[in-house]
């Protein structure tokens, strides 16, 4: 059963309610109290220009431990020659602009639509939501963005112009903060080749809600 919310009304229902492939409900808005509420539940908006808000809980969530990440001979070689400078919190509004327009070949367009954009920005403003940015002789080549609930990085998108620069992003992520856990939301090859698995949602849960 797909839930309906009503702008007026900010509630979710029980995430294990999904369908088998994640959605939960349909609707409400993307105010910064109902998208903190869907992140501390397991629960994120996606959705494109011409649909309806969309709201998923997976019931097997894709994430990476910091600890378990693989890291390559040759991306090690290139952290420590200090090819990028990362920084976080400097540019959230570019770094989610260039996630936002980055060309993608598995995707024919862009879920990160204009109210995406700005809600994370409000999101942003409040201390909810934070970026990594990876500079190259002071130019913006990559990063990334997400949410923070407890000690879970809700990673939401990231973006490279050239080579190995998100990669980086995701390894400073890892290496460099005290996250528990990082979720990925979906599946892909490269996340998994960096050592990203699935857990359950009930595990998930679990960890989300644990704040040391």
């Amino acid at each position: 059963m797909i839930y309906s919310l009503e702008k007026d009304n900010i509630w979710f229902p029980d995430p294990a309610l999904a369908d088998d492939d994640g959605l939960l409900a349909v609707g409400g808005d993307l105010s910064v109290e109902r998208l903190m509420l869907a992140y501390k539940h397991g629960i994120f908006p996606w959705f494109s220009d011409d649909t309806p808000i969309l709201w998923y809980s997976p019931h097997d969530r894709f994430v990476l431990f910091p600890e378990k990440i693989k890291i390559s001979s040759s991306m090690k070689q290139l952290m420590r020659r200090g090819e990028f400078e990362i920084t976080s919190d400097q540019n959230f509004e570019e770094v989610i602009a260039a996630c936002s327009e980055i060309e993608r070949a598995e995707q024919p367009g862009t879920w990160i639509t204009d109210d995406m954009r700005m809600a994370y920005i409000r999101l942003h403003r409040m201390g909810f939501a934070h970026s990594l940015e990876v500079w190259q002789k002071e130019k913006l080549v990559g990063g990334l963005y997400g949410v923070i609930i407890n000690r879970v990085f809700c990673g939401e998108s990231m973006f490279s112009k050239v080579s190995n620069a998100s990669k980086a992003a995701l390894v400073s992520l890892c290496t460099n903060f005290d996250f528990q856990m990082i979720d990925c939301q979906m599946h892909t090859p490269h996340l998994e080749s960096m050592g990203a698995e699935y857990i359950t949602r009930e595990k998930y849960l679990e960890l989300l809600s644990k704040k040391f």
